[in-house]
């Protein structure tokens, strides 16, 4: 196919006006197909274009046909951004349209592409997005965990003290989660994860998402745990995790909860507080809490 007619088929024959501003265009974290016909319009539109891995980049546009035409292309990510911010901020204050990608799915998502859009809404100047592929929200999909709630968890601290704030903060918000981690640290995870949150909560080990490798392994954190005992993974890793699972609080855990509480708070809000904290009915922690008042002044 000659060059005309690679412009032709991906759609990009001639560079279009495109508007002033920082564009986040999303991209493929696997098949090359997965990239949408907007993304493409930009990447052949825009002034500059700058991409965390500029060979990433080139590749892309070269499948599909979008020619660099001289157009810059610079390179940003975690040990240029603040070179390259300021740059960058100077095209778009000129009236330049930026195109920013990083190596794969979304930009801003786990990606120095945060730093770029912040300091670019910061100075007032127009930022908008390209969405599409996005290892987290596919990996939620597949995963047949509910999600209808969910959080990206991003990856975990690698400290040991900030990792052990890491999973007891997040461990009991009542959402699906979604966590990045590295396959030769993803058996230590899960490990922690089993200690931390109990072995019954269900998650889904999603690897490879739409290359040629792709694997979803399901069951609770323990078995994910023990299946990977003898095995080492390879490639990219989204580790969903179920939200907790419901504590059935027994009588006379209720009642100490609620004496505890009394000793400390009116009545309303102890049985608010203890209420919240055992995930029971409001309504009949504030009776029991009545009887117990009751009880304890005869």
């Amino acid at each position: 196919m000659d060059d005309d007619a690679q412009d032709s088929a991906a759609g990009t024959a001639a560079r279009k006006p495109l508007a002033e501003g920082l564009y986040l265009v999303a991209t493929p974290i696997g098949a090359a197909r997965d990239i949408t016909l907007r993304a493409l319009d930009i990447l052949a539109s825009a002034d500059v274009l700058v991409a965390e891995d500029t060979r990433t980049l080139r590749h892309l546009m070269e499948i599909h046909g979008v020619k660099l035409g001289g157009r810059p292309l610079w390179a940003y990510h975690d040990h240029n951004g603040a070179e390259m911010r300021p740059r960058i901020l100077r095209a778009l204050a000129d009236g330049k349209s930026v195109a920013y990608t990083s190596d794969a799915g979304t930009p801003v998502v786990a990606d120095p592409g945060y730093q770029l859009a912040r300091a670019a809404i910061a100075a007032g100047l127009p930022v908008t997005a390209a969405p599409g592929p996005s290892a987290a929200i596919m990996a939620l999909s597949i995963s047949g965990l509910p999600s209808d709630r969910f959080m990206f968890a991003g990856f975990p601290p690698a400290q040991a003290g900030a990792r052990a704030r890491w999973l007891t903060e997040i461990g009991t918000v009542p959402a699906t989660l979604v966590i990045y981690e590295s396959p030769k640290r993803i058996y230590r995870l899960l490990g922690e994860l089993c200690d931390t949150w109990g072995e019954d909560r269900e998650a889904a080990i999603c690897r490879e998402l739409t290359k040629r490798f792709e694997e979803v392994r399901r069951g609770t954190l323990a078995g994910l745990r023990d299946g990977l005992a003898d095995t080492q993974l390879k490639g990219e890793i989204a580790l969903v995790v179920g939200r907790p699972l419901a504590v059935v609080a027994d009588a006379a855990d209720i009642d100490a909860a609620l004496r505890d509480a009394l000793g400390r708070l009116r009545v309303k809000d102890a049985a608010e507080e203890v209420a919240n904290a055992l995930g029971l009915p409001k309504r009949e922690v504030y009776q029991r809490a009545l009887a117990l008042k009751d009880e304890d002044a005869t």
